[in-house]
């Protein structure tokens, strides 16, 4: 990635779930890969992660959620994110979702979900292209 803007994810826990392998597994990945990784830990807000994002001019933002309370938290961070003006930044979203719950979140603004069994490769890959689709100067 020499020569180029690297890119900025934020790795987010949102809600009171207390499992962060998989976040921080992906925070490893998407550093090995050359981005950025602002990782928030556990138990955070949907405004806390929506301020993170802004403060730390994020290209993507990655929740993670294993305690069932995606079909909020993922929603509402997307909300916030688009009250403060970053409706431009896409939001990702993984953990145990359900098949049924997948298609309303996309339609809440989630680009995309990544349940159990996801390829870590797969996933670096679309925050790739996903952050070569974003506007060069924000």
């Amino acid at each position: 990635m020499e020569g180029k803007k690297r890119i900025r994810v934020l790795v987010a826990k949102p809600g009171l779930d207390g499992h962060d392998r998989g976040a921080k597994l992906l925070a490893y990945k998407l550093r090995n890969a050359g981005m950025e990784v602002i990782y928030t830990g556990l138990r955070q807000s949907p405004r806390q992660i929506a301020e993170v994002a802004l403060q730390e001019d994020v290209d993507v933002v990655a929740l993670s959620c294993l305690s069932g309370a995606h079909d909020y938290l993922f929603p509402r961070t997307v909300s916030l994110m688009r009250e403060m003006g970053l409706e431009d930044i896409p939001v990702i979203g993984g953990g145990i979702i359900p098949q049924q719950d997948i298609l309303k979140l996309k339609q809440a603004g989630v680009k995309e979900i990544f349940t159990p069994g996801a390829s870590m490769k797969d996933i670096v890959s679309y925050i790739t292209g996903l952050a070569a689709q974003q506007p060069v100067a924000k």
